[in-house]
């Protein structure tokens, strides 16, 4: 299309303006909305908001423009809209999980995950793993102050322009702050974050095939973009999301152990996490977890950045 590198992702940046417009758009008419219609205004905001976590996702491994200032602009827009600097998403994300899946290199691994109720354990992952995602950015951040100035200086501008935003929509109403903005954004982080402990808990983390949960159904990857088909993501990094589904019949489906080609993603999470919610392997046998010892450093050293992994905004 001339500005986009795939057709297909016209539609990536009408959900993110439908996003926008949701949170501003309830945001501003507030005053005058009954309260059914603020149910469920939220309740479709906060399921954008979730989709735009996911295109966030899909943009730091390829991005959208083929000109880098409007990947810039871009990732300013997904940050205001999901919630968080966009660019905070590669160090935890693309150079951490990626990387070194699962192991003590990966701060998001579902290994930290350790209560008793299953539920917990999927509910609960983004407020578990926070402290050390957030740790890990700020140090991947100050190692790359001078090693890539383009991506620190991109990383600043996305927290300046969050952190403005964000008090400005305080001050003008916090209550419908939290309903159309704060909810929305926690929305797409419980979801991103939640669906990837659905995706790598109770997986071979050694195995490379075996290594991930997918979720094959169609309607739910019309919706995220294909990002259910996770074991081929992780093999092809940079491989855009079009082309996920037929890569992963083709080079997935031989190899991959039946039980990890789930058909419906909210059938399993229900499976999983609420009846019988008992927390099991792909063989169907109890997880049985590791001794957790501390987070390794991961922090590449100069040069050490793998080739088919984005630093986002073309870095």
């Amino acid at each position: 299309m001339g500005l986009l590198r795939h057709a297909a992702d016209a539609r990536a940046v009408l959900f993110v303006l439908v996003a926008l417009g949701l949170q501003l758009g309830g945001f501003v008419l507030w005053p005058v909305m009954p309260g059914w219609v603020a149910a469920l205004w939220v309740a479709v905001a906060c399921w954008f908001g979730w989709i735009t976590a996911v295109i966030t996702h899909n943009i730091v491994h390829v991005p959208v423009f083929v000109h880098r200032p409007a990947n810039r602009a871009m990732q300013l827009l997904l940050t205001v809209t999901y919630g968080h600097p966009v660019s905070a998403f590669v160090p935890g994300h693309n150079l951490s999980h990626h990387v070194h899946t699962q192991t003590r290199k990966d701060v998001m691994r579902t290994t930290k995950l350790r209560f008793r109720w299953n539920f917990l354990n999927g509910a609960l992952a983004p407020l578990v793993l926070a402290r050390d995602i957030t740790r890990s950015d700020l140090a991947y951040a100050t190692a790359m102050r001078r090693e890539r100035p383009r991506w620190f200086r991109q990383w600043v501008l996305e927290y300046a322009v969050f952190g403005i935003t964000q008090l400005a929509l305080i001050l003008i109403s916090p209550v419908a702050w939290v309903l159309f903005v704060f909810l929305p954004h926690n929305a797409g982080a419980f979801g991103i974050i939640g669906m990837n402990f659905l995706q790598h808990d109770g997986c071979d983390a050694g195995s490379r095939w075996n290594h991930s949960r997918n979720f094959v159904g169609p309607l739910i990857n019309w919706w995220t973009f294909n990002n259910g088909f996770h074991t081929i993501h992780h093999l092809h990094p940079g491989m855009h999301w079009t082309l996920l589904r037929e890569a992963h019949a083709r080079e997935v489906v031989p190899h991959i152990h039946p039980a990890l080609d789930e058909p419906n993603l909210f059938a399993y999470t229900f499976r999983a996490l609420v009846w019988p919610g008992r927390r099991l392997d792909y063989l169907g046998r109890p997880v049985v977890l590791p001794e957790e010892g501390p987070d390794e450093s991961w922090i590449p050293g100069r040069g050490d950045t793998p080739a088919e992994v984005s630093l986002g905004a073309e870095a």
